[in-house]
């Protein structure tokens, strides 16, 4: 209970100081936002002609966070080395499971908490700039990413591109669901 209290606190000082920078494509786990908004964006995009979705899976996503990249991440903007510090220790706790059982990590955020929200939408902001500076129409809703492209040869070129971005800077793993691209045009897949 007391880790729950701390990680909310924690994520109640963060959040006005990152909301601001995350990008406008990012619907989850914000204020004003929900998966309404997602979906609004979305149509948007396929009613623009961008009518092959490249559907990002992050494997296990929460479970993979590369903690030294986050708490680099959140001391670009983070000046306080104590929050840091604090941060760490929660990245780190050990976890009870309901039979007792207690298990430790190396990565990954923890799954459930208030703080966890804030901290996955933190790490893939990274992969929202990039793929607008990119010049990619997205949407995201957590750890869920749809790339709007016009054409298959487009999503392909696509997927590898943003694969190699992921793996090698955010040190995330990728998985394509067995139809990555869809054709909203047509329905088919």
């Amino acid at each position: 209970m007391i880790d729950r209290i701390v990680q909310q606190a924690v994520a109640q000082v963060l959040s006005p100081h990152y909301e601001p920078t995350f990008h406008p494509s990012s619907h989850g786990f914000r204020p004003g936002r929900s998966c309404h908004t997602a979906i609004a964006e979305a149509k948007r995009h396929l009613e623009e002609g961008y009518g092959i979705v490249v559907d990002l899976d992050l494997d296990k996503f929460f479970d993979r966070v590369h903690w030294e990249r986050l708490l680099a991440r959140l001391g670009k903007l983070v000046k306080d080395d104590r929050l840091i510090a604090l941060i760490r220790r929660m990245l780190k706790a050990r976890v009870v499971m309901p039979d007792g059982v207690v298990v430790t990590t190396e990565e990954g955020t923890p799954q459930g908490g208030p703080l966890s929200p804030l901290l996955s939408n933190i790490v893939l902001d990274e992969l929202d700039w990039e793929l607008s500076r990119r010049g990619h129409r997205f949407v995201r809703y957590a750890d869920d990413q749809n790339i709007y492209v016009r054409s298959q040869r487009a999503g392909e070129r696509v997927m590898a591109n943003v694969r190699d971005f992921i793996e090698r800077k955010l040190r995330l793993k990728v998985t394509w669901p067995r139809a990555p691209w869809r054709n909203q045009r047509s329905g088919t897949f």
